[in-house]
């Protein structure tokens, strides 16, 4: 049997992602190869200020993949372009975040891995550095030529997708035009086919306004835009329903007759989706030729260097990575 290889990026260097990594690594193996890419000699550094009983491999291309073991994780190096510290954000740095972003998208694309998954990055650390960056979501699917990517959130059963992602509030109306969300109807339709295998899957579609704009007296986006998408949806095979007042998307019988939740916007689902599996849940990318979870949280700077941070999400990100590397196959 063939050992899948499966990429994991260490994250923001002064955030809690290097030693969710060397956590996970100490604690437990899994059933493939799993590769960290990021810098070798912070990953020793950070386990030796942690006490853990680690020992770090150089990752090989030349040899055949072998399951992780617990007390041992392989490294793809990756250099930081300077010197990093707990808690300290160096703009510096940005780039070798984004290079390990772009080694892990590389080896995903060509084969080499069966499937990515990212520890978290700090957004606004790469801002100040004069890079345009919204998030992971939209840098790999810019980066796949996939116009409008599904950010999806996964805790157990409940499934949470975003019609839109990393916007202001103010801005968020002006995205919903009905290009969009028949965009990402299809693709969160397809993803839910081919990631879960679900033959027919029910997707719940909120409105965007409070009651589901009550008739058009509180806004006019469900009328227009949401109701006119979930139409042509439905015409082309696709089980959406809606729009639904958001206040009620959520409650357990509603729940109990959908597969996904489609929020318009970010702080829309994904308050209910922490509040269920906070530490657990996962993010996946839709729409990539590439497998992508995440963890659900950001960089935790003030839990850097201490030993606290969760590893729940992280691995339940392995986990689900390894689950739909295997459905994909």
């Amino acid at each position: 049997m063939v050992i899948p290889r499966i990429a994991l990026t260490a994250g923001e260097p002064a955030g809690i992602g290097p030693e969710l990594c060397l956590q996970l690594a100490s604690q437990r193996g899994f059933d493939v190869e799993l590769v960290c890419i990021g810098d070798a000699k912070l990953l020793a550094e950070r386990a030796t200020q942690l006490g853990l009983s680690l020992r770090l491999e150089p990752y090989r291309t030349d040899s055949a993949p072998q399951p992780s073991v617990p007390g041992v994780l392989r490294v793809l190096h990756e250099p930081l372009r300077a010197p990093a510290e707990v808690a300290r954000l160096d703009p510096r740095n940005a780039r070798y975040v984004l290079a390990t972003l772009d080694r892990a998208l590389a080896g995903a694309q060509s084969g080499e891995f069966a499937a990515l998954v990212t520890a978290p990055v700090q957004k606004s650390i790469i801002n100040d550095a004069g890079i345009a960056f919204a998030g992971h979501t939209e840098y790999f699917a810019a980066a796949c030529g996939t116009a409008v990517p599904v950010m999806l959130l996964v805790a157990g059963s409940l499934r949470v997708a975003l019609a839109t992602t990393h916007l202001p509030l103010r801005e968020v109306s002006d995205a919903l035009d009905g290009a969009r969300l028949d965009a990402v109807l299809a693709t969160l339709d397809r993803g839910l086919r081919d990631l879960w295998g679900l033959q027919q899957p029910r997707i719940a579609v909120c409105g965007l306004n409070p009651h589901a704009g009550e008739g058009g007296h509180l806004g006019t986006e469900e009328q227009q835009t949401i109701q006119p998408a979930i139409a042509r949806a439905r015409a082309a095979g696709i089980d959406a329903r809606g729009p639904i007042p958001a206040d009620t998307a959520f409650v357990p019988r509603e729940l109990a007759s959908c597969d996904a939740v489609l929020a318009m916007y970010h702080d829309q689902g994904l308050p209910v989706l922490k509040h269920a599996g906070f530490g657990q849940a996962v993010n996946v990318t839709l729409g990539l030729p590439i497998i992508r979870t995440s963890v659900d949280h950001g960089t935790a700077l003030d839990l850097a260097g201490t030993g606290r941070a969760d590893t729940g999400s992280l691995n339940a990100a392995i986990e689900l990575a390894i689950e739909l590397a295997a459905r994909r196959r």
